[in-house]
């Protein structure tokens, strides 16, 4: 029952925060952010949430990192009001590096294929 619960949070986690992120927050550091996966701990006390962007560049990775770590406060305010569960957990933000590690593959292999025409 409890493992079927933090799946279905973080189902719901990645849902809502999704939905804040569109409508709620305003920083136009985190416009490009996606939304790759939620990792709730088993005693629902801790969400990390995984996040993609478009670029690899360093500065945009920390930018976008800055933003989100402003609107945590709101974001988890509203999660509150949100699930309906009775504590909200902590969450914290985190880049997917496996995200931009599979478009380097592809765009590696890409170049593979035109080189090789």
């Amino acid at each position: 029952m409890a493992h079927y619960r933090v799946g279905r949070l973080e189902q719901e986690i990645q849902k809502e925060v999704n939905d804040i992120l569109l409508k709620r927050v305003r920083d136009p550091r985190v416009q490009g952010v996606t939304l790759t996966g939620v990792e709730v701990t088993g005693d629902l006390q801790q969400a990390t949430i995984y996040y993609s962007i478009l670029s690899d560049k360093k500065e945009d990775e920390d930018t976008t990192a800055k933003g989100l770590d402003k609107a945590t406060g709101l974001i988890r305010g509203e999660l509150g009001h949100r699930l309906s569960i009775y504590k909200t957990p902590e969450i914290k933000f985190e880049l997917d590096t496996s995200v931009q590690y599979g478009d380097k593959i592809d765009r590696l292999i890409n170049k593979l294929n035109q080189d090789g025409e």
